[in-house]
């Protein structure tokens, strides 16, 4: 029973945090957005220690759940290890804690986390790692799912799903997500949840506490005919039957051992002798404990234009080289969202002006930096403060963000159509929503011409400028990251 109310619980969870990775419609984060922020890492970043205390004293009582039931990393494991055992059955074996590898991916994670090197922290974080493989691998194919819906719609002149763009948005991302699915994919197919104990750090910090659980998986000597059954079916490798033990620092509480013992010598409980003392119901047992982790996370709770006209090609734009980043409003400073980001790709997924993408920069790896070739920043949208579940990008209101000025434009004159074309322009003046840019007079090798000049203390750094620039590929105007946002 415990371990079927264990795998309703994974489809649920699954399912929520992909439809949130997907990013199906704004109502998703509505409903749904309570699942990223129930999760160990984001909570902790975000200083949320409401969850961070239930998710301590979950694993206290019950033991590690949170690898079972909550993390979609852990959930997705456990599909890969179950398609292994239909494979290969009884494939497993004891195998002691392997502590100088555990213990030293923990100790490089804190050190990072401490001195915010976000290459290292994003590649361990769980959550992140799974949000990184549904938003490069999985997002590509619903999209297009949803254009082919689009278009057989407007066949039938209905118009329910809207066509979105497809495509990628950091190769590089794309190669570390490809590779994290495959490594974990093999690793869960051969050896189970060898990576949540050995080298992820949220597995490896609840170990510390679920060393001490009340509620643990124990042996019926009496009962125990030592058939090893539950050892070959432990996919955390946790299960010595020889001698009787179970290493609670690494047991997941799955259920699957109790599944196959055919004996009753394995039970989920407090102690041993309440067994003996008198019979219990462990289907009813197992009812509760699932109710009960289902109730504390329950609470914790365009298409591209490539023509003009039909005549013209239009050569897409190139994003400038920037000398800071530009973080979304509301990350408060680069050095903030440094150290705050796990890089889960969920405001990527959600921008809904694809602004948005992961950095290719070695010191910022994988995190979110605006750019402007597909979009620009609207001040009207708040959609990224709204779903980030690290508090790397802080909430704010459509007010609070017309007054955070996460950037400023700077005029590049070789660039300019005005100059180089001899026409005239003031696109970037005419759209920008501050009226920072004013068009002044500037002494051209043709004569006088109208040029922008740019007022830093109005731009807010929203690029409608350098997306609306005709100037291909590079615009003639662009948008440089301010290292510590400032509020006029």
């Amino acid at each position: 029973m415990l371990r079927k109310i264990r795998i309703c619980l994974q489809i649920i969870m699954m399912a929520l945090v992909t439809l949130l990775m997907l990013s199906m419609g704004f109502r998703v984060h509505l409903w749904a957005g309570w699942v990223a922020k129930i999760q160990f890492l984001p909570a902790f970043l975000a200083f949320n220690t409401v969850v961070v205390s239930l998710i301590g004293f979950a694993t206290l009582f019950f033991g590690r759940i949170y690898c079972s039931v909550v993390c979609p990393l852990g959930i997705m494991q456990d599909f890969f290890s179950w398609l292994g055992g239909k494979a290969k059955k009884n494939r497993f074996s004891y195998a002691k804690e392997n502590r100088v590898l555990r213990y030293g991916f923990f100790a490089i994670f804190v050190i990072a986390m401490i001195f915010g090197f976000a290459p290292l922290t994003t590649l361990l974080a769980p959550y992140s790692a799974y949000g990184r493989i549904v938003n490069s691998l999985f997002k590509p194919l619903y999209d297009l799912l949803n254009n082919w819906l689009a278009s057989m719609d407007a066949a039938h002149d209905r118009y329910n799903f809207t066509e979105v763009q497809i495509w990628t948005r950091s190769v590089t991302t794309f190669v570390v997500a490809v590779l994290t699915l495959l490594i974990l994919a093999f690793l869960a197919w051969r050896k189970g949840r060898v990576y949540c104990n050995s080298i992820c750090p949220v597995g490896t910090f609840l170990s510390f506490i679920s060393r001490f659980s009340l509620l643990r998986v124990r042996f019926d000597k009496d009962n125990c005919k030592n058939c090893g059954m539950c050892e070959k079916n432990c996919k955390a490798q946790a299960i010595d039957f020889k001698n009787g033990k179970v290493d609670y620092s690494r047991c997941v509480v799955c259920g699957d051992c109790l599944d196959k013992c055919k004996f009753d010598a394995l039970k989920y409980g407090r102690d041993l002798s309440a067994f003996k003392s008198k019979p219990v119901d462990t289907e009813r047992r197992a009812f509760f404990v699932g109710a009960a982790v289902a109730g504390t996370t329950a609470a914790m709770a365009q298409t591209q234009m490539k023509v003009d006209g039909g005549l013209a090609v239009i050569e897409d734009k190139k994003a400038p080289k920037r000398q800071t980043p530009v973080t979304p409003p509301g990350s408060v400073s680069a050095r903030h969202f440094q150290k705050h980001c796990t890089a889960c790709q969920l405001c990527v997924s959600g921008c809904p002006n694809n602004v948005l993408r992961p950095s290719t920069d070695f010191q910022h790896f994988m995190q979110p930096v605006m750019s402007f070739e597909r979009g620009y920043c609207r001040p009207e949208c708040t959609r990224c403060s709204e779903v980030c579940p690290t508090g790397a990008i802080k909430t704010i209101t459509r007010e609070e963000k017309t007054a955070i000025h996460a950037g400023h434009a700077v005029w590049v004159k070789e660039n300019c159509v005005v100059l180089t074309d001899g026409v005239s322009c003031g696109n970037c003046a005419r759209h920008c929503p501050t009226g920072a840019i004013q068009m002044v007079d500037y002494a051209g090798p043709n004569g006088t011409v109208q040029v922008p000049a740019v007022d830093e203390n109005k731009c807010i750094g929203c690029g409608a400028c350098e997306h609306l620039c005709p100037a291909r590929p590079f615009s003639a105007i662009y948008v440089e990251g301010n290292e510590m946002h400032q509020i006029k």
